[in-house]
């Protein structure tokens, strides 16, 4: 319990790190830039405590969700003191404020891409492409008839149950060549093979050096499939697994790190275009249904999986959550939605290429965007995502996902 106590504020820990690191990118940059930063606060609610170094407060609140930094003149519509008012934000180039405002995403991604690749040089890189493993024994056992699901997923062998394989002579790491003459180059092929097969008949093997021709008394049973039961051939064996992880050197790392971190971003894409028709499943799961582990959980569901990770000992788990976290969260933030900063840098965006068309159209620039026009859409927005957060929450407290 106390391992799962020590995760689970881990992980809630790492997020809001992560969340402060955001709003520091937002800082860098716009004081690269020369915007004037007003505050600079981790966390929400009353203040722990604060100081001021130069034009910027810093400081620590209570509530430690998140953090925010404050940005002289964001919008046009802010309001600046004269002082900072040559300074606002909303005055600077397009690509400057298209840097600022996406210097949290980009955080994100940087901090995804440290964490796997330090997971690449020390305990290996998932293998999330699920992999077709090569003929090769990793046991024998029985052949008996399964006629249920329940049945099918019991590995215990009955007494008295026939062993094919081993009666046969067939040894944990033999690799099977062919079957019945017929070559199979992996253990879905020699599975089918088998299947289709039935008596006496030659499995050619290879052990170490040796090649040889074993003859298996192939027997017919009876096996649960999701297309009904079947009679199939069975000799009993089991294949060695790959590897769960990949772990690699320095240098390797780096292009590993960055081939993985491309199939996260396809993932997490797929995710978010997925993510609407899931919510009706989320609220299956708060009245008692069954919950789908492709559900999304909200930060408590993560930190909750993240405990029971660390509880046993999966610590490869726990770190790639963190990464997946970052790189959703990261993308998230740039949908060209308000009030996410995507939201502001279409606004930007739309501020250029408006006043460029009516250049070519020889009037002058336009005058930046009135936000209160957009404050409907962008209520509605908000009302929408603190529904589908609350719902989120309560599932991952009522029926949370849990590891298998």
């Amino acid at each position: 319990m106390l391992a799962y106590i020590i995760g689970v504020v881990l992980f809630a820990l790492g997020i809001c790190v992560s969340v402060a690191l955001h709003e520091a990118g937002h800082m860098v940059t716009a004081k690269a830039f020369g915007m004037k930063v007003r505050r600079y606060f981790v966390g929400f609610g009353p203040t722990v405590f604060s100081f001021r170094r130069g034009e910027t407060e810093y400081g620590l609140k209570w509530i430690p969700l998140g953090g925010f930094c404050d940005i002289a003149g964001m919008t046009a519509l802010d309001e600046v003191t004269p002082d900072e008012a040559p300074r606002a934000m909303w005055r600077f180039k397009t690509w400057k404020r298209t840097v600022v405002m996406s210097a949290g995403s980009i955080t994100h991604f940087i901090l995804g891409f440290v964490v796997l690749y330090l997971m690449a040089v020390t305990m290996g890189l998932p293998n999330l492409t699920p992999v077709d493993t090569s003929p090769v024994l990793s046991a024998t056992s029985c052949a008996r008839s399964a006629t249920t699901e329940a049945q099918a997923q019991d590995t215990s062998c009955p007494p008295g149950a026939p062993r094919p394989a081993e009666a046969a002579g067939l040894r944990a790491g033999d690799k099977v060549l062919a079957v019945g003459g017929k070559p199979v180059a992996s253990w879905t092929e020699m599975l089918a093979a088998v299947q289709a097969t039935k008596g006496r008949t030659v499995f050619d093997i290879q052990r170490g050096d040796q090649r040889l021709a074993l003859v298996v008394d192939v027997p017919q049973v009876q096996r649960w499939t999701s297309a009904g039961v079947k009679e199939v051939g069975m000799i009993g064996a089991s294949p060695q697994q790959p590897a769960v992880t990949t772990q690699y050197g320095p240098v390797a790392a780096i292009g590993a790190t960055f081939s993985f971190t491309g199939t996260m971003f396809a993932e997490t894409a797929q995710r978010l275009v997925e993510f609407p028709e899931r919510i009706p499943a989320v609220v299956t799961a708060i009245f008692g249904g069954e919950r789908d582990p492709n559900t999304p959980v909200s930060v408590v569901g993560a930190s909750r999986i993240g405990g029971e990770a660390v509880e046993r000992g999966i610590w490869v788990l726990f770190f790639f959550l963190l990464a997946s976290l970052n790189f959703f969260i990261g993308v998230f933030n740039l949908l060209p939605l308000l009030p996410l900063d995507g939201g502001h840098i279409a606004v930007v965006w739309y501020e250029r290429v408006r006043d460029w068309i009516r250049g070519l159209r020889g009037k002058a620039a336009g005058g930046p965007v009135d936000y209160t026009r957009l404050s409907g859409i962008t209520m509605v927005l908000v009302l929408i995502g603190g529904a589908v957060t609350l719902l989120t929450v309560t599932a991952d407290i009522v029926n949370p996902i849990r590891l298998q």
